[in-house]
């Protein structure tokens, strides 16, 4: 970690940072995101993570393939911002970075030290909660450097509401 977080220091406040992908979860973490940004008067960072191509040949083909992604992300970015908005009036920073998506959320809590929570959705189906919440939850929660928010995919608005004010 690049230094003490700065959250509640003059001049700063604390993030609420949500990875925004196309899991059916994700929503679930951005309405209690924005809730929860609301309620404490803090701030709100949506990142989108573009996972650069595997072995391409032509340096062209791997530009435009990260251009396309690039804008699906943002699409993605643009209606989670408009679910923040609609949930809390909340106005979401909105990032897209490209990278292996562990690695890319801890680069940039390291570069922010405003963020002071990292919100995920953890997936209700068979195949468990998934790969983010597995990753960050499980194998690196001892040395993440912010707290991890994990909200439980089945949840309804009605119940986030309640639990994030």
């Amino acid at each position: 970690m690049s230094g003490k977080r700065q959250s509640y220091e003059a001049g700063h406040r604390p993030k609420f940072m949500v990875v925004i992908d196309d899991t059916p979860e994700c929503a679930r973490a951005v309405h209690f995101a924005s809730r929860r940004t609301a309620r404490t008067g803090a701030s709100m960072l949506m990142l989108a993570i573009v996972d650069p191509p595997d072995n391409f040949e032509w340096i062209g083909v791997g530009e435009a393939m990260i251009e396309e992604a690039t804008e699906e992300a943002q699409k993605r970015l643009d209606e989670a911002a408009k679910e923040a908005r609609g949930a809390a009036g909340v106005e979401p920073e909105q990032v897209i970075r490209t990278g292996e998506k562990a690695d890319t959320i801890i680069k940039l809590i390291n570069e922010d030290e405003d963020i002071s929570f990292l919100v995920l959705a953890a997936g209700s189906s068979k195949d468990g909660p998934g790969p983010l919440v597995t990753t960050l939850a499980g194998k690196a929660a001892s040395t993440f450097p912010i707290p991890i928010v994990i909200v439980p995919g089945g949840l309804s608005d009605e119940e986030i509401d309640a639990l994030a004010g």
